[in-house]
């Protein structure tokens, strides 16, 4: 079952009292009106394997059902292009670059005193509750069973009044495995870290990690939904509830019946790759995992497809319960449910596999909003998940920080051509990478001058991002614009109330790979 933990409470007592109001007079402020708040994030999703998004082969009935009642949008970007930093950044409001959070800590010691997006609602009355992977966790060292470790990973204790962990076998689990990565010869066992590794394991979902979190999750709507009926109307204290899954960050591990829809794992096409699919582009733009570096042969590349596919049908299952509980505690029609992944992910394209990449593939997120009353609708504007916090404060009748530098889109819900931005930005810190992307052009840069290369594609002209025109003569213009709109966003970011001197003096650069 998942672990309720305890955490270093004392160094943030202080915080925690200004954060948690007290006594019937602060629950009277609370009205029946303030919806509750769902978050389900996933773990390197990419929304190519998702079948609301076009993937024919995906197994994702529930989250496509989440997308038939919402906003889907089809131009959402995370803000950094790994788990550490991304989570840091929507959980705060602030950009990576903001807070110095480059890596894998908690942003706590930049925020300071000042309130995390659950915080904030737990300052408004909301009870908020984690229940596994919200701030980074290494996966699967934090999550491994008897891993030695908390399983707390990076998280923040002032941000929820509740958090549950969820440990599971992970690469241990029993079952078929194989390590698909530097085994060319097969001889390697199965193993953990960040590796790509497949598991058909025995047993049923409540085995795993993630099925674990998917019974807390459904435990705590049942719970939730029992106060809001025994309170009266006027008392009644709404939720935000942070679900973490796990999947199908590596391993691919799941039951084995969720295998069995891509098996054999030789049918399953991968996306086309130009032979001289690097031959463009700045060495700084090579992504960290490829086929040559990995050594992975057709038959692994396909099998990992296939265990990439298995683990996001099981992760679609666990949603669906979570979905299911909502309903039939009675809460679906007052709460706000939002499901998104931290980040992107490579299934072969451009050679590549994994994340850190700036294109498209990893850099854009699934991102479904559904809100009560509020019509089904596809939204192509562009989005951040730095938005997520403004937005929903909004939506619940929240005051919205002044400081926090995300925007709300709240009105794309009523209104999905309305657009808040003309650009959207990412960053890849371990390459020193920068995204920014507008309605026609796709620009990378790696290093703020620029010293490390540059990439620019015309996603209308070239959706696939295979000829990088930062190398025509005739794109200098564009190019140089670029440069300087990344510039000045980088300036702009660094306008802030956080008080830090930048670049930071200390900054939690990822030196190693990413888990």
């Amino acid at each position: 079952m998942p672990q309720k933990t305890s955490g270093p409470w004392l160094p943030w007592l202080a915080v925690l009292l200004l954060a948690v109001p007290a006594g019937p007079a602060a629950l009277a402020a609370v009205t029946p009106s303030r919806p509750n708040i769902l978050f389900i994030v996933a773990d390197d999703l990419t929304l190519t394997a998702l079948s609301c998004y076009g993937n024919a082969l995906a197994r994702t009935p529930n989250i496509d059902r989440l997308a038939a009642g919402g906003t889907r949008f089809t131009r959402a970007y995370c803000n950094a292009t790994y788990c550490g930093p991304s989570r840091a950044s929507f959980m705060t409001g602030y950009y990576p670059h903001a807070t110095g959070v480059l890596g894998y800590a908690s942003p706590r010691r930049e925020l300071g005193a000042r309130a995390t997006w659950s915080q904030h609602f737990m300052q408004a009355g909301y009870r908020a509750a984690r229940v596994s992977k919200i701030y980074h966790m290494g996966v699967p060292g934090d999550i491994e069973e008897n891993g030695g470790r908390d399983h707390n990973g990076a998280d923040d204790v002032a941000s929820w009044h509740e958090r549950y962990n969820s440990p599971g076998p992970e690469w241990r689990a029993r079952g078929r495995g194989e390590t698909l990565e530097n085994n060319p010869d097969g001889t390697k066992p199965v193993v953990g870290g960040n590796t790509f590794v497949v598991v058909e394991a025995e047993g049923d979902d409540s085995t795993h990690s993630d099925g674990k979190t998917a019974a807390k999750a459904v435990e705590l709507i049942e719970r939730f939904g029992r106060a809001r009926q025994s309170a009266p109307r006027a008392l009644a204290q709404p939720f935000f509830l942070a679900v973490g899954f796990v999947r199908p960050h590596v391993p691919f591990v799941a039951p084995a019946k969720y295998f069995e829809p891509f098996l054999p794992y030789d049918r399953l096409p991968l996306p086309p790759k130009r032979p001289d699919a690097w031959r463009d582009i700045p060495k700084a733009g090579i992504n960290y995992k490829t086929s040559e570096n990995m050594k992975m042969d057709l038959r692994r590349q396909q099998k990992a497809v296939g265990g990439y596919y298995a683990s996001v049908a099981f992760m679609d299952a666990q949603v669906g319960k979570v979905l299911d509980a909502l309903k039939t505690a009675g809460l679906e029609r007052e709460t706000i449910v939002i499901f998104t992944s931290d980040h992107g992910y490579h299934l072969g394209e451009h050679d590549f596999w994994a994340k850190v990449s700036l294109r498209e593939e990893s850099a854009q997120v699934p991102l479904i909003i559904r809100v009560p009353g509020r019509p089904a609708a596809v939204c192509p504007s562009l989005v951040e998940l730095i938005d997520l916090f403004p937005t929903t404060a909004r939506l619940c009748g929240l005051e919205v920080p002044a400081r926090i530098q995300g925007r709300d889109i709240s009105r794309m819900l009523d209104d999905p051509r309305h657009t808040v931005r003309d650009t959207a930005f990412c960053v890849a810190p371990m390459r020193e990478g920068f995204l920014l992307r507008d309605d026609r052009w796709a620009f990378i840069q790696y290093a703020e001058d620029a010293a490390q290369g540059v990439e620019l594609y015309d996603l209308t002209a070239d959706p696939k991002q295979d000829v990088n025109l930062a190398v025509k003569p005739e794109f200098a213009e564009v190019v140089r614009r670029f440069k300087g709109q990344v510039a000045a966003t980088l300036q702009s970011v660094r306008r802030n109330d956080l008080g830090l001197t930048y670049p930071p003096s200390t900054p939690k650069r990822a030196k190693k790979p990413p888990n």
